[in-house]
């Protein structure tokens, strides 16, 4: 079968052939990938960053972000047949530390972890791939056509559903509603496929939501985010310094960032409220020195009571977490969703998804079937 690999620290990417991988084990399932999203990292790593060939080989089968169809199951797989839509989730635990025992590896506390398509483990970039039903999601037919979108959706599902549990855990007024997040005041930084997904996931939730970008409002990334309800910003107006965002918008009861711009991630703390609770998703690049107010920002944290946490992966439960939202804003907003995937290529066509990004591109995928 055909399949796109990449010798990890050089830029040698190209379609290759493998063997086509069969059930071995009585509860594995087997796929025919459908698509496959492209993402920063995917792109990271074919500029020679951060991957990892599986044990005893050269190259790594990238691609993390798949949608595919059941083929064949093991003998012991109730939960999905053959016919069915579904994902693999991307990260396999150490087995060693206590998160990972307990199917958390989106927690692991070693390190020791693996991805498919990133670290040690062959990805999804291929036409037929195989793994334990564990590790499966279903996914309802009714979302087919944006199911790719899954794994992206599933960080910014962890993201926010661990913002909220800090402010259930802290603030004395949380548990006077089910709904924290109903009529909140959220700023989502950089609307990327993940921030725009966050957007997505807030305004299912109530929320009031405000994307931050630098791009013209009539193109393609605030129009979208408007058609959901929510409000554009322009960050070229905006005002980090004093915390006003040129919208007359005002200061936020959460920051979700997804940005990962160093120097724009310290200055959203601005923009938080009193009591507010900031979630990073974003990993800058580079290492270039950095001169940030470090004084007044810890200041305003322990003068406000706001809290800042980190967020990266996500569990099983996120990726279902995910696959319900799509179905509800499949219901409220029809294919928007789907409109978010913009540019899909063939695998003969690799070369182009990976060395260009067009400007226009919000989520590239790549067709296998």
């Amino acid at each position: 079968m055909k399949a796109i690999s990449l010798k990890p620290g050089t830029t040698a990417l190209q379609l290759t052939s493998r063997d086509e991988p069969s059930i071995a084990a009585p509860d594995e399932v087997k796929l025919q990938v459908l698509r496959v999203g492209i993402c920063g990292t995917d792109r990271e790593e074919a500029a020679g960053g951060r991957a990892m060939a599986p044990a005893g080989r050269q190259d790594l089968i990238i691609g993390h972000e798949m949608f595919g169809k059941v083929v064949e199951t093991g003998k012991d797989v109730k939960s999905v047949k053959a016919g069915d839509f579904a994902v693999f989730t991307v990260r396999r635990g150490c087995g060693k530390c206590l998160p990972c025992q307990m199917d958390r590896p989106d927690m692991c506390r070693t390190g020791q972890f693996m991805e498919r398509g990133i670290w040690g483990l062959d990805g999804y970039q291929t036409e037929y791939v195989t793994d334990r039903v564990k590790y499966l999601v279903k996914v309802p037919a009714e979302i087919e056509k944006a199911g790719v979108l899954l794994e992206p959706l599933s960080v910014a599902e962890k993201a926010i559903e661990e913002a909220v549990r800090i402010q259930f855990a802290r603030l004395p007024d949380a548990y006077s509603t089910p709904e924290w997040l109903y009529g909140k005041k959220c700023l989502v930084a950089g609307l990327g496929p993940i921030g725009l997904l966050a957007a997505l996931a807030l305004r299912l939730r109530g929320a009031e939501v405000y994307g931050l970008d630098i791009v013209a409002p009539e193109t393609a990334r605030p129009q979208w985010i408007e058609k959901i309800g929510g409000h554009y910003i322009n960050g070229r107006n905006a005002n980090t310094a004093s915390g006003k965002t040129g919208g007359g918008a005002g200061q936020m009861d959460m920051v979700f960032e997804a940005a990962g711009i160093a120097s724009l991630d310290f200055s959203l703390l601005d923009f938080l409220a009193h009591d507010g609770i900031y979630v990073l998703t974003g990993i800058p690049g580079g290492g270039r020195p950095l001169q940030i107010p470090g004084a007044e920002m810890m200041r305003r944290l322990v003068l406000y009571n706001q809290a800042v946490a980190g967020s990266v992966n996500a569990a099983h439960g996120h990726f279902r977490m995910a696959a319900n939202d799509l179905l509800q804003s499949a219901a409220m907003w029809g294919d928007h969703a789907e409109k978010l995937i913009t540019n899909r290529y063939k695998a003969e066509a690799f070369n182009d998804v990976f060395t260009r990004h067009s400007p226009d591109e919000i989520k590239a995928v790549i067709e296998w079937a």
